[in-house]
Parts: C-alpha cells; sequence; structure tokens
C-alpha cells in the first residue's frame, strides 16, 4: 500500500474516532477562552496586619477591562496585578467582593483583551463536557477537561472565624492545578458557564455558576462594590423524594441537610443535619438555588417558615436570616 493510501485510511479512522473528536472540542474551546483569562496577584493587609500576598486567576467579561475572579482570591488585597495569556500586564483595582458566592470583580487599569462570552449554567447537565481554563503564574493557559459530576451543591467555607456556605455551586472532575480559583469553566460553545472556585477533592473540582443569581450578584459588585445579602447557614444537597413523599407532599424533589453552621440563624431555628427540606417561605424548595433566590437583602431579620422531614414527621420551624457580613 503507497503512502497516499496509508495517509487516506489514517485520516478515516481519525474521522471515526471519538476521542479525536473529543480532543478537536477541547483544543477548540481552549484556544478560544485562554485569551481572555489573566493570571492575577495581589497583596494586602490580614485583620491582624500581617502582610498578604494572594495569586489566582480571573476572566474578562465586559470591554472595559472589568474581570471576575474568586473573592477568597482578593480577600484582604487593596492592590493586584494582572499578566495575561499575550505576555500583557496590567496594574487592577479591586472593585468589590462577595464572599457568600466566592465571587470578585476587578478591574484592569490599562487595556485588557477582548471579553469572555458569559453563557448559562441553567442549560447544564451531569455528564457534559466542560473544560476549566486558568492562568495561573508559570502555568500560562492551562487547561483541564471533564463532565458535570454534580449541580446544585452547597460546600462549607469560612471567613476569618465565621463559618459560611457556598451555595448551587458546580462540581466537575475537570482537575484545578494551584493558581487557577478564579478562572473560567467553559461549555463546548466556548461560553464560560462557571467561575471555577475549589478542589474539592482528589479528582473533583467545583465552580460558581454563571446563571440569573450570579448576574445579579455582578451587577451589584459593579454597582455598589457589594452584595447586601440575608444568610442561613445550611449546606446541602438536592435530593430526590421516593414515590411515596412525592405524592404525599406534592413535590419530587427538596434539600437535604448535610451540617448546619454553628451559630448561625438556621442552627439557631433548630434545624438539623439530616433534616429535609420541603419548604422555606412556604414556597417549594428543590435546589440550592431555590432556597438562595429567598435570602435577599428584604430577608434580613425578617421570619422565615420552613418545613422539613425529619425522622418521617414533619416539622415546622422558624428561622430569622441575618445579613451577611463582609470579612474586614
Amino acid at each position: 500500500m503507497d503512502s497516499a493510501a496509508e495517509h487516506d485510511l489514517a485520516g478515516q479512522d481519525s474521522a471515526r474516532d471519538p476521542l479525536d473528536s473529543y480532543s478537536q472540542t477541547v483544543i477548540r474551546v481552549a484556544e478560544a477562552v485562554i485569551p481572555h483569562v489573566a493570571a492575577i496577584e495581589t497583596s494586602g493587609t490580614s485583620p491582624d496586619g500581617r502582610r498578604i500576598a494572594g495569586s489566582g486567576s480571573a476572566v474578562v467579561f465586559t470591554e472595559d477591562g472589568y474581570m471576575l475572579t474568586n473573592a477568597h482570591v482578593v480577600a484582604g488585597a487593596y492592590a493586584g496585578r494582572a499578566i495575561f495569556a499575550d505576555g500583557t500586564a496590567t496594574e487592577i483595582d479591586i472593585i468589590g467582593s462577595d464572599v457568600l458566592s466566592d465571587l470578585a470583580v476587578v478591574r484592569a487599569r490599562t487595556a485588557a483583551p477582548a471579553p469572555a462570552v458569559l453563557g448559562d449554567a441553567g442549560s447544564l447537565r451531569v455528564g457534559q463536557l466542560v473544560i476549566a481554563v486558568g492562568n495561573p503564574l508559570g502555568l500560562a493557559g492551562s487547561v483541564s477537561a471533564g463532565v458535570v459530576s454534580g449541580l446544585g451543591r452547597s460546600i462549607p467555607t469560612r471567613a476569618g472565624h465565621a463559618g459560611r456556605v457556598i451555595d448551587d455551586v458546580i462540581q466537575t472532575d475537570a482537575a484545578l492545578n494551584p493558581g487557577s480559583s478564579g478562572g473560567a469553566l467553559a461549555d463546548s460553545r466556548a461560553q464560560v458557564v462557571g467561575i471555577s472556585t475549589a478542589v474539592a477533592g482528589v479528582g473533583l473540582g467545583l465552580a460558581v455558576p454563571i446563571n440569573a443569581t450570579s448576574r445579579r450578584i455582578i451587577a451589584a459588585l459593579l454597582n455598589d462594590g457589594r452584595f447586601r445579602r440575608a444568610y442561613l447557614g445550611v449546606v446541602s444537597t438536592p435530593m430526590v423524594l421516593n414515590p411515596v413523599l412525592a405524592r404525599s407532599t406534592g413535590q419530587r424533589q427538596a434539600l437535604r441537610v448535610v451540617d448546619v453552621i454553628a451559630g448561625s440563624p438556621a442552627d439557631r431555628a433548630g434545624l438539623k443535619a439530616g433534616d429535609v427540606v420541603l419548604t422555606a417561605g412556604r414556597q417549594p424548595v428543590a435546589s440550592a438555588q431555590s432556597l438562595q433566590k429567598l435570602l435577599v437583602d428584604g430577608a434580613i431579620g425578617a421570619p422565615l417558615p420552613i418545613t422539613v422531614l425529619r425522622s418521617g414527621a414533619a416539622v415546622d420551624v422558624v428561622a430569622f436570616p441575618e445579613e451577611m457580613a463582609q470579612p474586614a
């Protein structure tokens, strides 16, 4: 067989190879997203007066150089610097941050690359391909690919000495490199559907979704530098009710309480790990996002009736959400 025929056969095999199609998708998305992702370095002062430094990634999302990153990346920072994939660099200003969503907005002082396209995490499905793109210092254009392995998760975190919960995160098996926090989680169309936030364990990563809730937070950070919100203090995960419970409650899904932050409004109301939250504010609760939507500034200090299943019985409690304090 001559070399031309061998080449044709190789091309046909490649066209039939699903792994090659997968690789081409990852390559295409990576090439589209990498130019919009910066490495950032920050410096600041801790509450006890120590000088601190941080680093991570950030995603350009407006024409005038505003970037999304994680609140924990810029915590305590008063100055910073961004380095883009093409080697250009700029000083950045910290515009605002929201600890409970782990989102922050910074702005380039000089020219920045064109913005990435923000998508909608509401369209994601478990098993869908996603690509994590970061720009940790020394590892420009760090890319990993995987699938969505969970939606609607909530994870505990800390702000100073206070326990907090980040709600409605995307869980993925796209491994994150150190310094990729604040980078982009993109779908196969190269749209940014999440901002990478943490490594959940071996082979797992987490991302803050881009959805209607996070867009409201981003708008508030742009306008006011903060997002005023109510805080409940539960760590939860979505669950499907069994057919008997679904018939008796009239709903198919609910939230299972995994943990309750000590001293939080949820703790004072009597919520316990293992409770199954059916309703809050007399509205069905089926995801962390549906609960989060109730915790707007108008809910601060107002009674929030919650109905849970506990040991097979319905239990009613009343919580009084408090304002989520931003760390100093």
